[in-house]
């Protein structure tokens, strides 16, 4: 089945086109360490999800790019085309002259009721020309206007046109010293309006991989690029092709599906996080050799100490004794909180996958009292490498990974709103205080459930 990609915003855009170029590289590449059959399986399965055949013989990425800028959606078509693998359907995009000014309100309450109609148009080409269609996957910034204001409008209407398609929405956290000033307003209201239309939230922290760029990539003057590419490097890893149970025949025909089965239980919790193992620069990776035990104690660890890479993670914190209230799951050393989880999505990818042992991950001091571990862990896997690894594991986890970012982001925005810095430029589009008022609400009852596992 397919996925339809909507870029929205400077920001979707660009990292959208990251993940197409990391889709085909991996397509294109010569190091699948499988045999051709298994090769041939997942490249067809994988160009079905992403890509249309056209009649000129290069694939074109099933997607909808949609900005207030002509700029960016320009340098994206052209880059695509450059690659000579593949490109964007040059009738798939939506610019207009004038931005949305870094201002929620005048994405989400002028461009969004204006637009909508063509911007709806657009999709549904894309939609005519999957033969079944698994769902969209909405890239997205949270800070500034057109990605996030935007952005929430055209999942809203999504979710009317199509009811029964998956909705995910890939959602970059801003950098906590943003250069946008009213970036928390817009990340409030973003999140808030996501939270009840869309079927998960799969979210990337900017400082996050801002850190693995400089640590283990080892990049010296990080630019959006290199953080962007990152981020596609790490969702090619899950939405790349792999066999969902182990006596499965075929590739996973409803990717999206099959995710939001794994990973959201309750509608109440729909936060996603990504983990993604091993991370290196290509200078080292020739030199580099890997193996299941070591990535997967590294992985397990990364999770319960809510460590974003494998550098620097805190062994000191250990999964509490099972039974314990919430409060009481405090690790021994006191300063860093364990991460409980719902539900987890393990992925492993390329040589040996048979052998690795997951023991760890059924742990059931890992999750949640209401769901056993048997219930909370799903494991896929397929023989074939991805991106140049000889081995690789992704882990998405439905956990407390964004309580500390959410409570900082909303607190932020209070302290803001309580004095009624910048609310006029919100209400002259159209929302009103007590749009606000709910939008808090909506994400204080979202920290309260996450808080009590």
């Amino acid at each position: 089945m397919s996925i339809i990609t909507i870029q929205l915003g400077q920001c979707g855009n660009q990292v959208g086109r990251e993940v197409f170029q990391a889709i085909s590289t991996d397509l294109h590449s010569t190091h699948g360490l499988c045999s051709r059959k298994e090769n041939d399986a997942y490249q067809a399965a994988s160009r079905e999800r992403f890509f249309s055949e056209e009649k000129t013989g290069v694939p074109a990425a099933r997607a909808v790019l949609v900005d207030m800028e002509p700029k960016v959606i320009g340098q994206t078509l052209s880059v695509a085309l450059r690659s000579g693998s593949w490109k964007y359907d040059h009738q798939s995009h939506f610019c207009q002259k004038q931005g949305s000014g870094n201002n929620w309100a005048n994405g989400y309450c002028i461009h969004g009721p204006r637009h909508k109609e063509a911007i709806m148009n657009l999709v549904q080409k894309e939609a005519e020309k999957c033969d079944r269609l698994s769902g969209f996957l909405i890239l997205l910034s949270m800070a500034g206007g057109t990605g996030s204001g935007l952005g929430a409008f055209v999942t809203r209407s999504l979710r009317d046109a199509y009811p029964t398609s998956f909705l995910l929405n890939h959602v970059i956290w801003p950098y906590s010293l943003g250069e946008v000033i009213v970036q928390n307003y817009n990340s409030v209201l973003t999140l808030s309006h996501l939270y009840q239309t869309s079927d998960a939230l799969l979210v990337h922290e900017n400082d996050a991989i801002h850190k693995i760029c400089a640590q283990l990539m080892n990049i010296k003057q990080i630019s959006f690029q290199d953080v962007n590419r990152v981020i596609a490097h790490q969702l090619g890893s899950i939405f790349q092709p792999a066999y969902s149970s182990d006596n499965a025949v075929q590739y996973s025909r409803s990717p999206l599906g099959d995710l939001m089965e794994a990973l959201v239980p309750h509608p109440e919790f729909k936060m996603l996080g990504l983990r993604n193992i091993p991370q290196m620069s290509e200078n080292y990776l020739a030199f580099s050799t890997f193996a299941w035990p070591g990535l997967l104690k590294h992985l397990r660890q990364m999770l319960i100490a809510n460590a974003k890479m494998e550098e620097g993670i805190d062994w000191q914190v250990r999964p509490p004794v099972p039974g314990l209230p919430p409060s009481q799951k405090q690790s021994p050393n006191r300063t860093a909180h364990f991460n409980t989880s719902i539900a987890n999505l393990i992925t492993l990818r390329g040589k040996d996958v048979q052998t690795a042992d997951l023991g760890g991950f059924r742990d059931p001091a890992l999750y949640t009292s209401w769901l056993s571990a048997q219930e909370a862990l799903s494991i896929w896997k397929t023989p074939r490498a991805f991106n140049k690894y000889e081995k690789s594991a992704s882990l998405v986890s439905n956990s407390q990974f964004l309580l500390k970012p959410i409570d900082g982001v909303v607190s932020k925005a209070w302290k803001m709103f309580a004095s009624k810095a910048y609310v006029h430029q919100y209400t002259k589009f159209g929302i009103e205080e007590e749009d606000f008022l709910d939008c808090f609400a909506t994400l204080e009852q979202v920290i309260a459930s996450y808080t009590s596992l």
